[in-house]
Order: C-alpha cells, then structure tokens, then sequence
C-alpha cells in the first residue's frame, strides 16, 4: 500500500471461522478489553486513510461494545474516501461488519457478552411515518445519519481528546465499536464473521433489491449490470426468486464466471458501445429484460439500464452514484411502454427480520455469500484495498483486525 505497513493476505481456504470458534475466545477477549482500539479514520479526501490509535467510550445507556471480527469494503466507503459524499471528518470508516458483543451497557437485557452479531448501518427513529408504516429503510431521522450519538457526542475520540465520528454511527473498519442496540442484530450460530459482515450490507442491498423492492415473480427475465458484491448478490436474489433467465453484464470476462457459479444463466461482456451491449442483452431476453438491475452506480450503465427495457419492463437502481449526478432518459418510450424506475435503498430492509433470514439462507446452502469474498486483509491494507475497489479489481473485501488474523 502507499505508506504505512504492507497488508497482509490470507489464503480464503484457510478462512472459515465459525461463531462458536469466536465466541469461545470472548473470555479472553473480555479479561484483556481495553478503552484503546485503532481504527481506519478519513480525516480528507486529500491524504490516505490511515489506521490511528483511539479511545473508545463505555456503552451507555441502551448501547452495547462489539468488538469487530470482519468489515466489508464498500463502495459507499469508497465514495466517502474520495470526498464524493461529504462526511463529518474526522470520521471512523467502514457500515459493513460482524462481530461478539464484549459489554453492554445500562438497561440493555436482550444482548449479553459473547453473543455474535451483524452491525446495522441504519437504525431507525421508531416514531416517524416511515417507521410507522413498517418502511425502515425509508426513515428519515435515523441517528446513522449523524454518525454521532443523538445527544451529538462520539463514542471514539483521538489522543489529545479530538472527537471522531463513526461513519453511519457503527464505525466498523475498527478493533471494537459502541452501537445503539438496535444495530447489533442477532444471527444464527454457524455463520461465518465475514458472510455476517456481507449480510449487513451489500447482501441486504441486492437480495433485497430483488425480492423486497422489485418482488421479481418466477419465471421473469433479469438482467444484472455490475458484478461487485451488490451485483452479484443480485443475482442470487434473482435465483431465490425462480428467475428463468439470469444475464450479468460486466466489463471483466472473470466476473461473469463468478456470477455464473452463483446462479446467472448467461453472460455479456460490456464494451464501449451501449448500443451492443444492449443488444445482447436484448437478444438473449426476447427484446429486453423483465427487471434489469443496475449494481454500479454509475450514469452509464443507469442509462443503459432504462435503455434495456421492453415493454412493461421496470429498471431498478440498486447502485449509488455521487451526490451531483445526474441521468438522463427518452420520457416518451417510457409512458408509452409502460415502463418503470425503482429507487431501491439498502433493499428495503427491515434488519431485525432479514439480516437472520439471509443468514438462515446461506446456512441452509440457498445463499452461498461466501463466493463473493476474495480477500481478506489487515486494518493496514485499507488504502491498497481502496485503489483495488477503484480498478475494479475483484469481489469483495474484507478488513479482519489484525490481532484476529490466523
């Protein structure tokens, strides 16, 4: 990586650690807790993240402290790093992790020491319509938003006493983390930390994407555009679904291979025409998609996405772009066609009840999350894992504390 230590990779067979195998360590992990943890902290998009010694505040009241066994390395992360989502910095990365409750704090009696968890990156208010209704996902006053406490202080702050925010108030590119209860969701014994991780993020995002906010009926045609992790989660959504025709669309050859070994049907290398692309694409779904998915969040391919349509087909855009981007799109075939765009926002999840129902999934052999995980590095590769995020080179990700790597 540019400055700092090298990172260090670790072959993925190797890498399966169980909860049991986790938690069996917690005692130790207890006797020897400290207020000190390093974290990956953005403080500008003008100088590298770097991994820094802070100190981490008890749980208060309605919180718990979990210590971080796998953080994904999302895009989102990746926008916030380049300075294309403005974030309050100095600010500890990472939305995506799992990992074992250590403590909690005051009042907390449906969460104890040892018990193994995947962080929520959205937490909701409970009392807004949104969350009245049901729609979690859609809550517009969650405290994640702040990256704070609600009272505004931080759970993390530097030497000298510096506060530093948590990024979406978990904070997981981190040794441990203090959470509001409500993010530390329970799963099923038997899951790996990193596929927990996953589930807490890129997992939710495009299964959800497919079965919660499109509601894509068996037997439709789907098309896939963008094979990262949310992509590819995508795709098996699109088989939990009983798609009959599965397309994944990339840029790089070895993508499609991946997407096929999760359930894809067929494959199209994208080039610099749109227009072929979407001719294949059309040919190999009878004149265009029933769904098509956009992964990237790129104007593009959210272009080539609503471009892809047939008649009635609805695109569904699962990618986040930067703040300022704009799309655009020939309004007239649209109406005329009857055609859709759907916003789906972290697959419309609800975490309390999906995060353990994916899990239940992939335990269960339905869901084999463990394929979109390629690397797993120290807290010390998070720029090299930046710049490999940026080329687009592989899958996912994931940042293991070092003292956790075997």
């Amino acid at each position: 990586m540019k400055g700092g230590q090298p990172s260090t990779q670790v072959a993925i067979s190797s890498l399966a650690p169980t909860w049991a195998q986790r938690t069996a360590a917690a005692g130790r992990i207890l006797a020897s807790m400290s207020s000190s943890v390093r974290a990956a902290v953005f403080r500008s998009p003008d100088q590298e993240v770097e991994v820094e010694t802070l100190e981490l505040d008890d749980p208060r009241e309605g919180e718990v402290r979990v210590r971080i066994l796998a953080s994904g390395v999302c895009h989102s992360d990746l926008h916030v790093r380049d300075g294309e989502w403005p974030r309050p910095a100095p600010v500890a990365m990472g939305h995506e992790g799992a990992g074992v409750i250590e403590t909690v704090g005051p009042g907390v009696t449906d969460r104890h020491a040892g018990q193994p968890v995947v962080l929520s990156w959205l937490v909701p208010c409970g009392v807004c319509r949104a969350c009245r209704a049901g729609r979690v996902w859609a809550c517009p006053d969650s405290p994640s938003f702040r990256h704070r406490r609600p009272d505004g202080s931080t759970v993390l702050s530097g030497q000298a006493g510096e506060p530093v925010s948590s990024y979406c108030g978990i904070g997981t590119m981190a040794g441990a983390t203090v959470v509001p209860v409500a993010a530390a969701i329970p799963l099923p014994d038997g899951v790996d930390p990193a596929v927990a991780a996953l589930i807490g993020c890129c997992v939710s995002t495009g299964v959800g994407a497919v079965l919660k906010t499109a509601q894509v009926p068996a037997g439709s045609s789907v098309a896939v555009i963008g094979l990262g992790g949310v992509g590819l989660s995508c795709v098996m959504g699109a088989v939990l679904a009983g798609a009959s025709r599965i397309v994944a669309i990339d840029r790089v050859a070895a993508k499609l291979e991946v997407a096929r070994g999760v359930g894809a049907t067929d494959g199209v290398v994208a080039g610099d025409d749109p227009a072929a692309t979407i001719g294949a694409i059309r040919e190999l779904t009878d004149r265009g998609p029933d769904f098509a998915f956009e992964a990237i969040g790129r104007v593009p391919t959210v272009e080539l996405a609503i471009e892809s349509l047939p008649l009635g087909g609805t695109a569904v855009l699962v990618g986040m772009t930067r703040f300022e981007a704009r799309a655009s799109f020939a309004v007239y075939p649209l109406v005329d066609g009857s055609r859709r765009i759907l916003g789906s926002n972290y697959g419309f999840a609800d975490p309390a009840v999906d995060f353990p129902r994916y899990a239940q999934w992939h335990l269960d052999g339905r869901l084999p999350v463990e394929r979109l995980i390629d690397r797993r590095v120290g807290l010390d590769g998070i720029e090299a894992a930046f710049d490999r995020l940026r080329a687009g080179d592989g899958l996912r990700q994931i940042l293991v504390p070092d003292a956790q790597l075997p």
